[in-house]
């Protein structure tokens, strides 16, 4: 009986030693370690245990068992919920997309402002309850009703379907501010990482609609917006730089944007851009408006491709506007409200937000623009994580605190 149970015993330790070493391996040979954020030793723990969530997922997935978008999803649901005492938390289904809506327990004698707010996660992940702590500390500290979307993710649901849900809860709430109390002249849209970009196009899509209320402005907080270039500088030198390297990000785009892999390369250099889009990219995508500090280091210019039509064909959904939206017109672009936008020096997608800044500043949409010289992309979600809490994600939450209390 005893030597039934000694195999089974043996085959896990040495499953276990296996992903510990190969996550180890993953960690110190594969992965850029930015001294510049400082924290070492916590950022190193905490990448390692993202790491591991990943490759268990991974394993899931060749196992047939489920997605590794699911099994991180899973894991995070093990994780408690935080309640603020300050703050009333409703859950509610606007049609079929399931909300959760914030608003303070403190009595008003007027409206409030409104936050529809758009959790990152890359479209693969991220929840609800995963924002639930940064929803309440924005709903308590800017005194404003926040409404928490959530949307449909990767793999189980493809292309637009999260967009599509995201408009739908954002127009059901325009229509409805009065039963929540909101200000129709105060509604902010706000969002991380792929809330960003869901936030830049939600936003664009809502100006082309004149019988809701105008969103007062929208906040982006490392938002990735186009997969036109993925050379630019910040591309090149972050690549390897923790939790979002190039590699993870395409990974999420792929399963999104229902990209076959196989294209990986022709879209890293560009191939899949056609010639009248190839103009239009070197016009809204120029390297010459990124400044100069951030090309000094790690850059190489390198020129798209020859144009593989097949490429095109087979992933012309991820240049649409709605899933980059850096590259909308101007005519859209000059109808944006007040913006800030919030990058981070050690973060692939910074340049995304340079960009996007440089569109919005030419078109006279007013800019508030924050860079964290120690940011990492993800790192909002630290805020609340005691010892795992880096300081410059406190910063972020002032950076939006202050301009929302000042809209």
């Amino acid at each position: 009986m005893l030597i039934l149970l000694f195999f089974p015993l043996l085959a896990g330790c040495i499953f276990s030693l296996g992903i510990g070493l190969w996550v180890i391996y993953e960690h110190f040979f594969t992965t850029d370690v930015p001294a510049a954020i400082g924290h070492t030793m916590k950022l190193r723990i905490l990448h390692c245990i993202f790491l591991l969530g990943i490759n268990c997922g991974k394993i899931c997935e060749k196992l047939g068992i489920c997605s590794m978008p699911k099994f991180i999803r899973l894991f995070l649901q093990r994780i408690p919920i935080k309640k603020d005492p300050k703050v009333m938390v409703k859950n509610l289904c606007f049609g079929t997309v399931p909300v959760r809506l914030y608003q303070p327990k403190a009595t008003s004698a007027s409206l409030r402002k409104g936050i529809i707010f758009f959790h990152g996660g890359g479209m693969i992940i991220g929840s609800l309850d995963d924002y639930n702590s940064l929803c309440c500390y924005l709903s308590r500290d800017t005194d404003a009703v926040v409404l928490s979307v959530s949307y449909r993710l990767a793999p189980e649901h493809k292309v637009t379907s999260g967009t599509n849900d995201c408009m739908a809860a954002s127009i059901h709430f325009l229509r409805t501010l009065e039963t929540y109390g909101v200000d129709p002249f105060h509604v902010i849209l706000c969002g991380d990482s792929c809330g960003g970009t869901l936030v830049a196009g939600v936003c664009q899509n809502l100006i082309t609609q004149p019988d809701l209320p105008k969103i007062r402005a929208q906040v982006l907080i490392y938002p990735y917006l186009q997969a036109f270039n993925f050379q630019l500088p910040s591309y090149q030198q972050n690549k390897n730089v923790l939790f979002l390297t190039r590699s993870f990000a395409m990974n999420c785009i792929f399963r999104y944007l229902d990209v076959n892999p196989s294209w990986k390369t022709a879209l890293l250099n560009g191939a899949h851009l056609p010639p009248e889009m190839r103009k239009k990219s070197e016009e809204r995508l120029n390297v010459h408006n990124i400044p100069k500090r951030f090309k000094e280091k790690g850059y190489q210019h390198m020129s798209p491709g020859p144009f593989n039509e097949l490429a095109y064909h087979e992933n012309k959904q991820i240049l649409w506007t709605v899933n980059s939206p850096l590259i909308a017109d101007d005519n859209i672009i000059a109808q944006l409200p007040e913006t800030l936008i919030v990058s981070c020096e050690f973060d692939i997608l910074r340049d995304d937000a340079l960009l996007y800044k440089k569109r919005l500043e030419d078109q006279g949409v007013p800019v508030s623009w924050h860079h964290i010289e120690d940011g990492f992309h993800g790192v909002l979600l630290t805020f609340d994580k005691k010892y795992f809490c880096f300081p410059c994600s406190l910063k972020i939450l002032d950076i939006i605190v202050h301009f929302i209390k000042n809209l």
